[in-house]
């Protein structure tokens, strides 16, 4: 009886602090658990192609097909197959010359063109920001045509930045240059007190020392944000590149266009090694995000007025 006892009052005081559990936890869910479900699945929605792209490298069988979340075995094949039967170094090359040379030259061009619509008032300023802004509305498609036959034409007369030059290629991204960079820019130059180049100017610096030395420091972090954008849409580039470059020699090919016609009619059977050549495409684009991190997260002007 006395063992009947205390069962009774066990469940009784269990039965009495269960929906008090049941409450905490449903108010917990309904408050915060929630966006730890959301959190987890956009996580494993964001991280399933990197794993499968991943697995997929390192799978010795190298078909669609017998792809595999987590592989039998793990291989350095389809790397050595890559750069045994392809000129994969090569395309490497010219993707990190081309995107990173372009994306340099188009901030320095960018930057240019901000700090005179920033600081300097001249007839036509309001029509040239307008104007770059109008242009930028158009696709860059509808000038497909124009600058493929451009090309064409520059060929019989300069070859060595014509149709299938590399050179060619990069002149025609930095032809992109302006646009909503500069307005990026300039909207970021205008934060920047003008006392600084007012300044500057009575201790005897020239317009080029205020630029470089002042104004460019101070600006680093959109100069990162806007290399780090370019360089990442230079990188995917597909369309103009294989315009340009297509009609030349296979060493002179961008990833893109190397990776493409290397799959061309065998998409299946060459599943392994693409994802070994898109895994190594995207290392670059880590290490400089990682790089230039601490300069997008910095803060603009801070200390840099005095007094």
């Amino acid at each position: 009886m006395v063992v009947d006892s205390t069962r009774v009052e066990q469940n009784t005081t269990a039965e009495l602090q269960r929906p008090g559990q049941q409450s905490s936890f449903v108010r917990w869910f309904r408050n915060t658990g929630w966006r730890h479900l959301v959190a987890w699945l956009a996580l494993v929605f964001a991280l399933f192609p990197v794993i499968w792209i991943i697995s997929a490298s390192f799978n010795p069988l190298g078909s669609l097909q017998s792809q595999t979340l987590i592989p039998s075995n793990v291989t350095l094949d389809n790397y050595r197959e890559l750069f045994e039967e392809t000129d994969y170094a090569y395309w490497y090359r010219n993707t990190m010359l081309i995107a990173g040379g372009a994306a340099a030259l188009q901030v320095l061009l960018a930057a240019f063109a901000a700090y005179a619509f920033s600081r300097m008032r001249f007839r036509g300023r309001r029509t040239g920001l307008l104007t770059v802004l109008l242009i930028q509305m158009f696709p860059q498609l509808l000038a497909f045509v124009a600058i493929f036959l451009m090309m064409v034409q520059i060929k019989g007369v300069f070859p060595a930045v014509g149709l299938g030059t590399k050179i060619g290629l990069l002149l025609i991204y930095l032809g992109g240059a302006m646009g909503v960079n500069v307005w990026l820019m300039k909207g970021f130059f205008d934060t920047v007190p003008v006392d600084l180049d007012e300044s500057a100017k009575v201790d005897g610096a020239t317009h080029s020392q205020i630029f470089f030395r002042i104004i460019l420091p101070l600006v680093a972090p959109i100069l990162a944000v806007i290399f780090l954008l370019s360089f990442i849409m230079l990188l995917n580039d597909f369309v103009l590149a294989d315009a340009v470059l297509g009609q030349g020699s296979s060493k002179n090919y961008t990833m893109a266009v190397g990776l493409y016609r290397f799959l061309t009619d065998q998409f299946n059977q060459r599943w392994g090694p693409f994802a070994a050549g898109a895994l190594l495409l995207g290392l670059p684009v880590i290490v400089l995000f990682l790089f230039l991190q601490r300069f997008i997260v910095s803060g603009l002007t801070q200390g840099s007025v005095k007094g």
